[in-house]
């Protein structure tokens, strides 16, 4: 496992080629080195359009992409005036000006930083996680060709890149919340500094522990009704290819303990660290999403663009499984709930990046509603953003 964190370090093209097999098919740019921050990251790009015929989605819905361009591109947040900043595996921050649903300019806001794929939007300010460190890059949305040097808020979180990367998001208590997964597949560490999602204020003082037993979230929002936490959750490997599940959580308050690496998914015990522990002590998935699809990214959905009954869906980005004899996720599902976590139903949204040969030509790693009512999807593998709409067929 720890070559695959070394090789995402290195050039992306260089990257896919290792871990897929074959380089990226869309938009092979080279990558200039490393630019200081600031800098305004601008390439030609002479490539293949995505296959986006290749894709299926419910009835009267559209995909159409809305950049092609973002190397490695992970985690997405919007600010106030309209500019995508989207998180990386390789290092950058982009920043994308839209209008009239279009990309009008693009920037690279910093580079050189440590797999920040985590990045979320406060009170004027744009917050990246970068392993060890959360940044803060002040009045960015003003200052796009010469951004600002950040603002360290904490340089004390755990250093291992192995699950070290951060989605990060801000939640009705005004809260920053960071997770840290834990430094392996499996293993009993710190239960308060790994496998944990953690929550800070935005200035990083009064760090503290809000759930524990968490192997690897990288996705979480928080209910349109009832201000809970959901987030998901990637079940451990080696267990063969159908178990443990990857799993959907509900966190009503703080101090709930979801089991790894004790139990797994709620009912399978760790073969390993399991024995003298009941599945019966820790919280339950809200939901299974299936071995190995790799749940990443997830929102409610509270746009008024889709059918009446996608309100409060949860959209949840599968980037796809990498040690399954056979290739699953790579798509994107929509799971429906009551409040309560109750009546959980699932369906595919989006799919077509997995092919009938096994072969894979995009990965999502998150999802964010527009408020337009529009889906847009990150694609860490073709480096692109898409945009989903619907009108009634």
């Amino acid at each position: 496992m720890k070559r695959l964190f070394s090789l995402y370090r290195m050039s992306f093209a260089a990257a896919s080629r290792k871990r897929h097999g074959a380089a990226r098919p869309a938009c092979a740019l080279a990558f200039l080195g490393s630019v200081v921050i600031g800098a305004s990251f601008w390439a030609a790009c002479a490539c293949a359009a995505l296959p986006l015929e290749r894709l299926k989605l419910p009835p009267g819905f559209k995909i159409e992409v809305l950049s092609d361009d973002v190397p490695s591109a992970r985690e997405m947040a919007l600010s106030p005036k309209g500019i995508l900043y989207v998180g990386s595996f390789e290092g950058r921050i982009y920043a994308l000006e839209l209008r009239d649903a279009r990309v009008a300019a693009r920037h690279v806001i910093a580079s050189g930083l440590e797999q920040p794929i985590g990045v979320a939007w406060h009170d004027g300010a744009l917050y990246v996680s970068a392993i060890s460190r959360i940044l803060r890059f002040d009045a960015i949305d003003s200052h796009l060709s010469t951004p600002p040097k950040p603002v360290i808020i904490d340089n004390s979180l755990p250093t291992e890149h192995q699950h070290g990367w951060k989605f990060i998001a801000f939640g009705p208590d005004g809260k920053l919340y960071v997770p840290q997964g834990a430094p392996c597949n499996i293993c009993l560490t710190d239960r308060d500094r790994y496998a944990m999602i953690g929550r800070m204020n935005p200035d990083g003082s009064h760090h503290e522990t809000f759930a524990r037993g968490i192997r690897n979230t990288v996705g979480f929002d928080w209910h349109p009704v009832t201000h809970e936490l959901w987030f998901t959750d990637n079940g451990r490997d080696m267990l063969g290819d159908d178990r443990p599940d990857d799993e959907l959580n509900r966190a009503p308050h703080a101090g709930m303990d979801f089991g790894y690496p004790f139990c797994h998914a709620g009912d399978i015990s760790d073969p390993e660290f399991g024995k003298g522990r009941s599945c019966s002590e820790f919280t339950p998935p809200a939901a299974k999403l299936g071995a190995h699809v790799a749940s990443l990214g997830m929102r409610f959905y509270t746009g008024s663009m889709f059918p009446a009954d996608y309100a409060n869906s949860i959209f949840i980005a599968e980037h796809g499984s990498w040690n399954r004899s056979s290739k699953v996720g790579y798509r994107v599902v929509r799971v429906s709930a009551k409040p309560d976590g109750t009546d959980v139903r699932q369906e595919v949204f989006v799919e077509g990046w997995l092919l009938p040969d096994q072969s894979v030509w995009g990965r999502p790693a998150d999802v964010l509603p527009m408020p337009d009512g529009s889906l847009l999807i990150s694609d860490e593998y073709a480096g692109a953003i898409y945009r989903v709409t619907y009108r009634a067929p």
